[in-house]
């Protein structure tokens, strides 16, 4: 019989919470207990997780655009489709890092909005578009503007929690860490991306407005965001 660590390295690693457990860790104990249980995971069949041992590093100016060179048979999102580069988190952030602006900016301040509140709303239109009701924990606030950062979490975060409903609103911007990627990063440039904790596995387009080389990789800022 498989042991726990050994189920858990097979899990997507997203701890999403749709499997009903709170970590992939946790889902691990339950699938070594019933094994049939393992098909509550969709995430499985559509997440490719790649090291960086799997592929040689990038020997050209690219290396300071990030990465790693793959086999581009696993360059597919959920629904087959191609894109540039794999899109991680900050470091000690909680999920991804996004700007967004309420489709009615006053409601920032209505709701008396700060750092540390749980937020859910919903992306709607050419910013995004995306079926799925956000949920995250706020990171900064402009009130004179309304702009809102936060990191997008999954329904897990309001579990408990009486989260502020924000309703429809525009994706302005991600950031993120850059550690794997096809093609060479340039500033001005569009790119397909997958945010790596995508609920959905759906990839993202988006311009490159902001490169910077640090020791866990290319931190990037990407304006511009449309899905699919």
């Amino acid at each position: 019989m498989e042991s726990v660590e050994e189920i858990t390295q097979t899990l997507p690693g997203l701890d999403c919470g749709l499997c009903g457990a709170k970590t992939c860790e946790q889902f691990a104990q339950i699938i070594r207990e019933r094994p049939e249980e393992r098909k509550r995971c969709i995430q499985s069949k559509s997440i490719r997780t790649i090291t960086a041992r799997e592929a040689p590093v990038k020997s050209s100016c690219a290396e300071c655009a990030s990465s790693v060179i793959k086999d581009e048979a696993k360059w597919k999102d959920s629904l087959g489709r191609e894109y540039d580069f794999l899109l991680e988190t900050f470091p000690g952030d909680p999920g991804p890092r996004e700007t967004i602006l309420p489709h009615n900016p006053m409601m920032t301040r209505e709701l008396e909005i700060k750092k540390g509140d749980i937020l859910i709303g919903r992306p709607l239109g050419m910013s995004c578009g995306c079926p799925i009701t956000h949920c995250g924990v706020v990171m900064d606030v402009d009130y004179r503007t309304g702009v809102i950062v936060w990191c997008v979490t999954g329904p897990l975060a309001n579990r408990g929690k009486e989260p502020k409903d924000l309703g429809y609103y525009s994706a302005q911007a991600y950031e993120g860490i850059v550690r794997e990627t096809q093609k060479e990063l340039k500033i001005g440039m569009r790119y397909w991306y997958l945010p790596h904790r995508c609920m959905l596995q759906w990839r993202h387009s988006g311009m490159v407005i902001f490169m910077n080389k640090t020791k866990e990789g290319v931190r990037v800022r990407i304006e511009g965001i449309m899905i699919g």
